[in-house]
């Protein structure tokens, strides 16, 4: 093929030297041509029918192997292999060809071996056994194998010197090389963890207490990683602590768009207490609760009835109390309020009694996860709650003030006078 354009620029009347360079140029140009179209041919031939074969059966594990790619990695390996075949039309550089294509050959065998493991960790995860039995950490010590294999033979191959010998001389200067560049290797295998793992990437909010850190990613490097705070103070964290050290990612919060609302109001213990006929008529005008205490009250009736007591004396039997009926209320309010998502967890509960009083909490969800937003949303809503209370004959639990004590005394001395 080379003979044949050195020929034809020949007779075009160019020099022999410079139609020798045009024809390997061409040459060259058309074998990568070839690989290319090669590679395309595999994937329409071999590779979309597989993939329409897999989707098709009834098997889920068999779809591992074509969303980590195992296929379209493998695709590589023909044009690849066509170039190392047609390496000998160019034998001033067919050696250079040849250990360039066995290098990225041991790359792509790398890629491949890695997408294989990472399909036979989605397959394992199916089983009810990887709940108990975790491997993806053994699979990734067997991943950085694969890589240090193929790193090895890609060196072994370019500098003509035996893996074998390779080795022993790694071996030799492996402390040397551990203890000049710890921080350096550290930052390495920590970079390759958070990528692989996606732990944090840019613009992910984190908290990390110990560093004080607490706010926005703005720069990922080989040894650290950039917090600018929510006061504008930037914290850098070494990037291997993200690793060996606890932190919290918010990346979930916003990638689902709602964010969490959990406070409680303390209801003081003496004010509760069973609803009156006069309360539940109150009640009965409330729009959020109205058919709430009328499905009460006949379920109640018909109970009362059932089991035959005599509901004059309130021990016996069911009734309404005022803090289930308040809790009744900020349910129905929470579900028609138009900043909290109703597709995620909304509830009111009651937690176990303290010396504050009763915990009656709030669990919901803005719909606004903008900090300045969600805390207008928070505070609307307490704001609402708090001026209600006294509505469901409820007092709120708060220590004495001097306040307090000032008109209490004021008061005593009056009853004095």
């Amino acid at each position: 093929m080379i003979d044949f354009f050195v020929d034809f620029f020949i007779s075009t009347g160019l020099s022999k030297d410079l139609s020798y360079i045009f024809a390997n140029i061409i040459s060259f140009t058309i074998i990568l041509a070839i690989g290319y179209v090669s590679k395309l041919i595999f994937r329409k031939l071999v590779m979309e029918p597989i993939s329409l074969i897999v989707k098709k059966t009834k098997n889920k594990w068999d779809n591992a192997f074509v969303e980590r790619r195992v296929l379209d990695r493998l695709s590589y390996f023909v044009p690849i292999i066509i170039i190392y075949s047609f390496s000998g039309l160019f034998p001033e550089i067919q050696l250079l060809l040849e250990k360039t294509t066995i290098c990225i050959m041991w790359i792509i065998g790398a890629l491949v071996v890695s997408s294989i493991i990472d399909s036979a960790v989605d397959i394992y995860r199916t089983f009810e056994v990887s709940r108990q039995r975790p491997i993806k950490g053994y699979m990734q010590i067997i991943k950085i194998v694969v890589y240090a294999i193929a790193i090895i033979m890609i060196i072994s191959i370019l500098s003509g010197v035996s893996p074998l010998g390779l080795l022993g001389a790694i071996g030799a200067m492996s402390a040397v090389l551990i203890l000049v560049f710890r921080d350096t290797l550290l930052g390495l295998v920590a970079s390759y963890l958070i990528t692989n793992e996606n732990m944090v990437n840019i613009g992910d909010w984190i908290s990390m207490p110990k560093y004080n850190a607490d706010g926005s990613v703005i720069d990922i490097s080989l040894h650290t990683v950039k917090v600018q705070n929510w006061d504008k103070t930037i914290v850098t964290i070494p990037i291997y602590a993200m690793v060996s050290d606890s932190f919290q990612n918010w990346k979930g919060m916003t990638q689902t768009g709602g964010r969490r609302i959990k406070r409680a109001v303390y209801i003081d213990m003496k004010s509760i207490k069973f609803c009156t006929e006069e309360m539940l008529k109150k009640f009965s005008k409330i729009q959020y609760i109205k058919d709430y205490i009328k499905r009460k009250k006949e379920e109640i009736e018909e109970h009362n009835k059932k089991i035959d007591v005599d509901t004059s004396i309130l021990v016996n039997g069911r009734h309404l109390t005022n803090i289930g009926t308040f809790r009744a209320y900020l349910s129905e309010y929470l579900k028609n309020h138009p900043m909290t998502r109703k597709d995620m967890t909304l509830m009111v509960r009651q937690l176990a009694p303290t010396e504050h009083g009763i915990p009656i909490e709030i669990y919901a969800f803005s719909k606004d996860i903008r900090w300045e937003y969600y805390e207008g949303i928070q505070s609307d809503i307490f704001d609402h709650i708090l001026a209600i209370v006294p509505e469901f004959e409820l007092r709120v639990f708060q220590n004495p003030s001097g306040y307090d004590f000032e008109t209490l005394t004021t008061k005593i001395k009056e009853e004095k006078k």
